[in-house]
């Protein structure tokens, strides 16, 4: 049986969820953007009619300013839009189990077996725009394909609140023409590099030789050429499925640079803290440590660390976390922006613990394992009232 895949794609989702609560910000060129003060002056989300002023999502707030000087800036309200983002998920599952969400706005949605009770991909496709807009004020754009690699392209290739069928007889019509940078996979240093091998197009990638595309970027040369011939079977995944969590880091931009051992410290500090608080909450432990370090002209160091034992106290996730910025990093040089990344994850009850040489370390290992455990069950019950040190600046990734 032929699959029938959707990809549903929220309009605008950000700048779409802040006109629905607001509705004079329709009637104006409007975008959503990060605090300019805080050095988050990007444009995240914008409007049709900012669309018209050529406002790209992650330029500069005064870039997008210089051309639309009236051009009206939100700040992001990210509570709303996973609210609402549940809210478009929820009339999704409505139709099938198999929902795979990319991101708060997108999803691909298998309806090979609910065609029966629904009726084929283009009619779940509309009657899933009606439901959206009527129920939530939001318009969405959908794919229909056999694949999800050509449904996220059919839902891409006319915008705002369209249906685009890439059926087994049409595809190559409408989709050899396409950027190969439209492709999923393909960004932008990938299709440089596509460009020098004289491939611009996606014709042109599913005509290119598989071996030398293999060769030249790796197993990601033959999914692509895979995906440019339609020959991607990927799954969507159903509602009822469970990524194992890989990593668990936190970042901040800070607010000014930091310099000096003393500040930087506070932000590892505070980084480090969420990072193993959140991994005491999923009950994981890591064994490895990364650190990132952005300096005020965006050149970027990333380091990481091995360790003997796997852990998820911030005493051991700071220490080395300050370890490895000593080693990478003058102090006197300023930092714009820390990450800080818990990998290799093992989950607590896998972890058998080294017998340490000096017991009396093993035990001090434990009794900081249970202490800040508590204080995670005291934060729980009366709020963040207990700082394990650092300065609390830092925001969630």
């Amino acid at each position: 049986m032929e699959r029938t895949i959707l990809h549903c794609d929220c309009n605008g989702f950000y700048a779409s969820v802040e006109c629905v609560l607001r509705p004079e910000l329709r009637d104006v060129p409007m975008a959503v953007g990060g605090n300019e003060e805080m050095r988050h002056g990007i444009i995240l989300a914008k409007n049709e009619k900012a669309k018209k002023f050529n406002i790209q999502t992650a330029e500069t707030i005064w870039q997008a300013k210089k051309k639309c000087p009236e051009l009206v800036v939100v700040p992001p309200h990210r509570e709303l839009y996973y609210k609402y983002s549940k809210r478009v998920m929820d009339i999704y599952k409505r139709y099938t189990d198999y929902v795979e969400t990319f991101g708060l706005d997108e999803a691909w949605l298998d309806v090979t077996e609910s065609r029966m009770l629904f009726g084929d991909g283009v009619k779940i496709a509309n009657e899933l725009r009606r439901l959206v807009r009527e129920e939530t004020g939001l318009t969405i754009s959908v794919g229909v394909s056999f694949c999800k690699v050509f449904a996220k392209l059919g839902s891409d290739y006319k915008k705002p609140d369209a249906t685009t069928v890439f059926s087994k007889e049409n595809w190559r019509e409408f989709i050899y023409p396409l950027s190969a940078k439209d492709l999923l996979l393909v960004g932008e240093k990938t299709y440089q590099a596509l460009g020098k091998m004289g491939i611009k197009t996606i014709g042109q990638l599913a005509e290119a030789d598989k071996r030398l595309l293999t060769s030249r970027f790796g197993k990601l040369g033959d999914s692509l050429h895979r995906y440019a011939n339609g020959l991607d079977n990927d799954p969507v995944k159903s509602i009822y499925y469970k990524e194992e969590v890989k990593s668990v880091g936190n970042s901040t931009t800070f607010d000014h640079d930091l310099v000096g051992e003393d500040e930087i410290k506070n932000g590892i500090y505070a980084l480090s803290d969420s990072v193993a608080a959140r991994m005491r909450r999923k009950g994981v432990k890591c064994t490895t440590v990364q650190v990132a370090i952005k300096d005020p002209d965006f050149k970027i160091i990333n380091r990481q660390q091995k360790l003997t034992v796997p852990t998820y106290t911030s005493r051991d996730i700071r220490e080395t976390a300050m370890e490895i910025v000593r080693k990478a990093w003058n102090m006197k040089l300023p930092v714009r922006m820390i990450s800080v990344t818990g990998t290799g994850l093992v989950r607590e009850n896998e972890v058998y613990d080294q017998i340490s040489l000096f017991e009396q370390e093993d035990i001090h290992d434990r009794k900081v394992e249970r202490f800040e455990k508590t204080v995670d069950d005291l934060k729980k019950r009366f709020g963040d009232i207990v700082s394990l040190g650092g300065n609390r600046r830092n925001n969630k990734n």
